[in-house]
C-alpha cells in the first residue's frame, strides 16, 4: 500500500491526484532525507563497533576462568534490552539534561566544568549523545548471541591451542573469530536491519532537533507523513529508506561473504 501511495499527492483525504514518480524525483533531491540516512549510517557504524564489537569483547571475557558471577555480569548486560525503548529515551534524557542532569552534574562534581555541553541541544554533538543509549541497550542482545556460538566451538581446538603454548588473546584471534565468522555477519546484518528503522530513541530524546541534525529516515517519513500530512510524499520516504535498507544489508553480505569453506 505505501508503495501506491508513493504514486499519489494525497494528503489523507478522498482525493488522490496520481503524480508517477514526481514524488521520488523530489526525494532524490532532498537534503533532508539524505542527511538523516547519514544520521543512520553514523548510528549504524557506531553501533557495529560499540553493540557487535563490545558484545564480543565482553563475551570473551566471560569465557575466562577467572572471571566471577558470570551470570550475574550477563543478567545484568542483558536488562536493558528488555525495556522499552521509549523508556531508554527518557531516562537518558534526564541524564544528558543540563541543568539538572546526571553527567554535567557529575563532570561539575569532578571538577570538569569545561566539558559540560548542552548535550541533546548541539548539533555537533547530538547523533553521538542520541547513538550512546541505543548502543548501550542492544549490547546485551548481541552478548547472547556470541556467548551462544561460542558454546558451540569444540573444546579440543583450545586444548591444542594451549598445548602448542598459544595466550588466551592468540586462541581468541586464531580460533574465536574465525569459527565465529557467520555469526560476526549475521549479528551485523541485524544491526544494519535494526539501526536503520530507528525511531524511539530519537523520538523521544531530541525529536529529530535540533533543526534536523539528529533526524533519521524513520522520523522524517513521520514528520513527512503525520506533521506536514504528506502521506503519498511520506510514503515515497519509507519505500526509499526500505530500498536503502536492503542495499547496506546486501553490501554487507557481499563484503563479509569468504571463501567457502
Amino acid at each position: 500500500m505505501a508503495l501506491r501511495y508513493s504514486f499519489f499527492d494525497w494528503s489523507g483525504g478522498p482525493n488522490m491526484d496520481f503524480i508517477g514518480l514526481d514524488n521520488f524525483v523530489a526525494l532524490i533531491q532532498d537534503d533532508v532525507f539524505w542527511q538523516s540516512f547519514r544520521n543512520n549510517l553514523f548510528i549504524i557504524i557506531m553501533s557495529i563497533i560499540g553493540q557487535v564489537g563490545i558484545a564480543f569483547l565482553i563475551a570473551v571475557l566471560l569465557t575466562r576462568s577467572w572471571v566471577k558471577w558470570k551470570q550475574f555480569h550477563r543478567t545484568v548486560i542483558f536488562i536493558p534490552n528488555v525495556l522499552a525503548a521509549v523508556i531508554i529515551g527518557f531516562l537518558w534524557s534526564m541524564i544528558y539534561n543540563h541543568d539538572y542532569g546526571l553527567l554535567n552534574y557529575s563532570l561539575n562534581a569532578a571538577g570538569l566544568e569545561s566539558w559540560i555541553s548542552p548535550w541533546l541541544d548541539d548539533p555537533s554533538i547530538v547523533m553521538t549523545s542520541v547513538t550512546i543509549p541505543i548502543v548501550w541497550q542492544f549490547v546485551g542482545f548481541y552478548l547472547i548471541i556470541f556467548m551462544s556460538a561460542m558454546q558451540n566451538i569444540p573444546d579440543e581446538l583450545y586444548e591444542a591451542a594451549k598445548i602448542d603454548g598459544a595466550t588466551s588473546w592468540k586462541q581468541t584471534w586464531h580460533i574465536t573469530m574465525p569459527m565465529l565468522k557467520s555469526t560476526f555477519r549475521v549479528a551485523i546484518m541485524l544491526c544494519i536491519a535494526g539501526n536503520m528503522k530507528v525511531f524511539d530513541h530519537i523520538f523521544v530524546m531530541t525529536g529529530g532537533g535540533p533543526g534536523s541534525s539528529s533526524t533519521v529516515m524513520a522520523q522524517y517519513a513521520y514528520d513527512v507523513s503525520f506533521n506536514r500530512f504528506e502521506l503519498g510524499y511520506g510514503s515515497a520516504v519509507s519505500i526509499g529508506m526500505l530500498a536503502l535498507s536492503l542495499g547496506l544489508i546486501l553490501i554487507s553480505q557481499i563484503i563479509g561473504r569468504g571463501e567457502k569453506e
